[in-house]
């Protein structure tokens, strides 16, 4: 259990490291403040950069969280005997039904907008 819990911790601090990196090189504080674009209660600048990143965290906590049990769970929901479902066949299967009930809301939508207008 002991490769499990820290291949769970790298995976967690891995994500941490990335959508840090991603947001050095994005430099959105500065980009709003170019922009003329503000968020409501923070001054432009430092304020602002603290509170985004404060929301980063959050967001971030959440992600690395879902990744690290995305990562590790393969390794319990075994199939078939030995087999392992792999990570990277968890997450396909993952994507294509959030894109299935996507898109069956989209056709819902649409039926309701074309009753309502015809």
């Amino acid at each position: 259990w002991y490769y499990w819990a820290l291949f769970f911790l790298l995976v967690f601090a891995f994500t941490y490291f990335y959508a840090y990196v991603v947001w050095q090189q994005q430099n959105i504080p500065e980009n709003l403040q170019k922009q003329g674009a503000f968020i409501p209660g923070y001054r432009p600048g430092e304020p602002t950069s603290r509170y985004l990143l404060t929301i980063l965290n959050r967001i971030t906590l959440a992600g690395a969280l879902f990744l690290g049990i995305v990562a590790i769970l393969p390794y319990f929901a075994k199939v078939g005997g030995n087999q392992l479902l792999s990570a990277a066949a968890l997450l396909i299967v993952v994507g294509v039904v959030l894109d299935t009930v996507r898109q069956l809301e989209a056709q819902m939508v649409m039926r309701n907008y074309s009753g309502f207008l015809s």
